[in-house]
């Protein structure tokens, strides 16, 4: 038997009002901790959870010299393609269609070799899906110095917490960037382990998600009903 609230239980947490309420009683004190370089009762998802760029090299040459490991799995939210090069998660996407995400996988390094094999990389952040990790969880991602920026703005929203898409954008010093803030959230390459199901409208409204809305109000709907 599912163990996840149900439709209606999600939508009571992610009312528009009390999505409102969570964004206005969080705020001041959230953005005291973040510029203290803290994120409070997010810090220990911070620590286990680090990011490291792609060098300039591997980014423009398609990863080049890479070797990527990948696999399809099973996952509280349906199925996933996740892999990882030799330092860390590099691509974890829901795959309603694997085929599909296969391909996006292949379009992001081109020039990588992707092997189909399961790893211990792979392992912990599938089980990092179901429960905060653990143990140190790393990420190496390809992505633009502002990208970088933004995704790692995003692993200091704690679970339980949520953002909206203009204070993400003064956190990371550009507050007059929110349509582009907003395009690095959508190009997200991590799902859920880089949590951009956290950042929602100003009017507390949950918005869309790359990976279907409804999938988004389950995530939501668990953490804040844990928090």
């Amino acid at each position: 038997m599912s163990t996840h609230p149900g439709p209606k239980k999600m939508l009571q947490h992610i009312s528009i009002e009390n999505a409102k309420r969570i964004l206005h009683a969080q705020g001041s004190v959230q953005d005291a901790a973040l510029a203290s370089d803290l994120s409070g009762t997010g810090r220990l998802h911070d620590l286990f959870t680090t990011i490291e760029g792609m060098t300039p090299g591997e980014y423009k040459n398609g990863g080049a010299g890479l070797q990527i490991d990948w696999q399809l799995a099973a996952s509280p939210y349906g199925r996933v393609l996740v892999a990882n090069t030799g330092k860390g998660i590099c691509f974890l996407s829901f795959a309603d269609d694997p085929a599909a995400e296969r391909a996006r996988l292949q379009a992001l390094f081109p020039n990588a070799e992707l092997r189909n094999a399961a790893s211990q990389m792979q392992a912990q952040a599938l089980h990092a899906l179901q429960q905060p990790p653990q143990q140190p969880l790393a990420l190496h991602i390809k992505g633009t110095p502002f990208q970088l920026k933004v995704w790692q703005a995003l692993l200091n929203i704690p679970c339980g917490q949520l953002a909206d898409y203009g204070t993400l954008a003064a956190r990371i010093g550009h507050p007059k960037a929110c349509r582009a803030v907003g395009t690095a959230v959508g190009s997200n390459p991590v799902a859920v382990l880089i949590p951009c199901h956290r950042v929602i409208r100003q009017t507390g409204m949950v918005g869309g998600y790359r990976w279907h809305r409804g999938r988004k109000i389950a995530l939501l709907g668990k953490e804040l009903e844990s928090a």
